[in-house]
């Protein structure tokens, strides 16, 4: 891939040099707000300011030019398209109907929306702070092997990380400047090719653009945004970095965080015809705000609706005049079974959405992989076998219609995992084909300890998207910077809050 992987890279470093970079990334990543939440512990005093820095590697991972614009170029294209599969109801119904047998999550977000479709909705604007995640794919059936990036999932609810993405960023780049030139086998920082990165910057234009959409209140209360968080979050100084971006607009945007718990407590639903979204400030109750834009951090898995109110609580967001980032449509259209189906080129259902035959489509065909249903269709009984052989387990995922880490099986798990569920529930999962990339290798800094040796590296692309649902016109369509995760090559899952993965950026080659 370049002189960056030839073996060289990233170079070996002295006992000396090891202790140096430790606590020169450990002093910026906390002066930067590259940071989160430890885990909780009981003895710890509840009153006590806690944060740690964010797992990172030391340096920045080389990644194909090709792909990492491949990404970028289309990410334009999978606005658009999401959007207007949020629009596609009846397609979304079908879908929802092919899973929810075996998952009543999914069929629980359906009728949500069925309770406000039968009232009518009051705000046509829906806005998506989107990501698309790739991972390069290295073709070895061609001479040279070709590398391609390919689709692992489309986010449409919570795609986190854009704060820290762009501080990983800055940290890579300060290193290049200050201390990579200093190294015994030092690397230039004009070697280092590191793509800008105003992650930040670009989803609150996202946020802003809607709040601006909202319009004034006829009510005549102040505006705000609110960030719908989890209880517990320990992913916080990513939300924060974004907050504090939105802040900065002018006029100014009140922000506020509300935990999803505290729905019902904290905010009211006006008695008129637009049903306008209120918001008591829970300091002083007597501060009453009207909600332009409710940004889910939360809602997006079965942990956040413990109870019957949890569910409550989102009907209530859902039905109001809110601008919501996303709508429950938005939510389901990002399903495992809607990207398994915009991926199978027997079925043309990508046509439906966007012109199948521009140069954009085309380079968004070019990054779909390989994905196949688990229902009794004749393509979904031919992956049931093979997600039921050993052998030939070992080259896929399965994938249940869940956002967040930690939910897939891989390869030699799979039919053991299969043999655990209902076979009526296996058409709620989708079989991908797994992505095999070039190998790279990094060292990782997580909790003050180094990991080095082979690592994986998967790319996200943020995109903003405002678009109004009636009429399927976008009023605000962006790339909007990019993240790029990276865990060990013998580890599965890539969640960084979770333990798995780790922040890093991008040096192009």
């Amino acid at each position: 891939m370049s002189s960056l992987t030839s073996g060289v890279y990233p170079p070996p470093l002295s006992s000396p040099e090891q202790t140096h970079l430790i606590t020169t990334i450990k002093d910026w990543t906390i002066a930067n707000g590259l940071t989160i939440r430890p885990p909780p512990n009981p003895k710890a005093d509840p009153n006590a300011v806690t944060a740690v820095s964010a797992p990172v590697t030391l340096f920045p991972s080389p990644f194909p030019r090709v792909c990492f614009e491949q990404g970028r170029v289309v990410q334009q294209s999978y606005n658009e398209l999401y959007a207007a599969v949020s629009r596609d109801e009846k397609f979304i119904e079908d879908m929802v109907n092919e899973v929810k047998d075996g998952d009543d999550f999914i069929g629980q977000l359906w009728n949500i929306h069925l309770k406000v479709k039968e009232e009518g909705y009051t705000q046509p604007l829906s806005l998506g702070l989107f990501r698309s995640d790739y991972m390069v794919h290295q073709d070895c059936t061609s001479e040279p092997p070709t590398l391609q990036a390919k689709q692992v999932e489309f986010n449409t609810i919570a795609s986190s990380f854009g704060g820290l993405s762009q501080q990983t960023s800055g940290l890579h780049k300060f290193l290049a400047n200050t201390e990579y030139p200093l190294l015994e086998k030092n690397i230039s920082s004009i070697l280092l090719d590191l793509p800008e990165n105003k992650t930040t910057q670009g989803l609150a234009a996202g946020i802003q653009a809607a709040y601006t959409a909202y319009g004034d209140s006829e009510l005549g209360h102040p505006r705000c945004v609110v960030f719908l968080t989890q209880d517990g979050e320990r992913n916080v100084f990513d939300q924060r970095h974004l907050e504090y971006q939105v802040l900065q607009a002018k006029p100014a945007i009140p922000v506020f965080r509300l935990p999803f718990s505290e729905v019902l407590q904290h905010t009211s639903i006006a008695d008129t015809p637009k049903r306008q979204l209120l918001y008591k400030l829970p300091r002083n109750p007597d501060k009453v705000y009207e909600v332009a834009v409710i940004y889910l951090r939360a809602g997006y898995g079965p942990g956040d609706y413990p109870d019957s109110k949890g569910w409550e609580a989102r009907l209530h967001l859902e039905r109001s005049h809110a601008i919501r980032c996303p709508t429950v449509l938005t939510q389901l259209a990002g399903t495992k079974k809607v990207q398994q189906v915009l991926a199978t080129p027997d079925l043309s259902v990508l046509a439906k959405y966007i012109n199948n035959k521009t140069p954009a489509a085309q380079e968004l065909w070019k990054t779909f992989t390989n994905i196949y249903p688990m229902d009794t269709s004749p393509s979904g009984l031919e992956a049931r076998k093979k997600a039921l052989d050993p052998q030939e387990a070992e080259k896929y995922v399965l994938k249940p219609q869940r956002e967040g880490g930690g939910n897939n099986i891989y390869r030699g798990s799979i039919p053991s995992f299969l043999k655990t569920v209902p076979e009526e529930h296996w058409g709620s999962y989708i079989l991908m084909e797994l992505i095999t990339p070039p190998p790279v290798t990094n060292t990782i800094l997580r909790n003050g300890a180094l990991e080095a040796g082979g690592v994986i590296c998967e790319l996200g692309v943020y995109g903003t998207c405002l678009w109004d649902q009636n009429s399927g016109k976008a009023k605000h369509n962006e790339q909007a910077g990019y993240l790029l995760r990276t865990k060990g090559d013998k580890s599965e899952e890539g969640g960084v809050a979770a333990g798995y993965g780790c922040m890093d950026s991008v040096a192009l080659v």
